[in-house]
């Protein structure tokens, strides 16, 4: 029964962490981004997320987003500076037409940091980019 059970890849899907000003509080944040580089809509997005180490684990986060456009992105959560000294998991589930995609993304510890920052797709910021 497994082996008929068709999964398929997640592609043009991506979670981002973007070091980025907060005129609210007159700081710099990371905050998660979820970015949708495909050309269809994707819905009911599901996103578990959490921080680990071999001593200590965060809470789970769950959020959803009932739609995200095509060639858009929308944003997580915002990480604490304690939180990037953990690994960094993002659980996405999201339905493409009928079908329904999961992938999960790994932000190893220490790996969130200004020396890591890319271009990212769409947006017109900067960060650590997982596919």
């Amino acid at each position: 029964m497994k082996k008929d059970i068709q999964i398929p890849k997640v592609s043009d899907v991506y979670v981002a962490i973007v070091y980025e000003f907060n005129a609210t509080y007159n700081s710099n944040d990371w905050n998660a981004y979820i970015i949708n580089n495909k050309d269809v809509d994707l819905e009911t997005v599901l996103i578990v997320s959490k921080g680990y180490s071999e001593s200590k684990e965060t809470p789970l986060m769950r959020h959803t987003i009932k739609m995200l456009p095509a060639r858009s992105y929308a944003k997580i959560e915002y990480l604490q500076d304690e939180v990037l000294k953990l690994n960094n998991e993002f659980k996405i589930t999201f339905f493409e037409g009928n079908q329904m995609f999961d992938k999960t993304y790994v932000f190893r510890k220490n790996t969130i940091n200004s020396r890591a920052l890319e271009n990212l797709p769409l947006m017109k910021e900067k960060g650590v980019l997982k596919k």
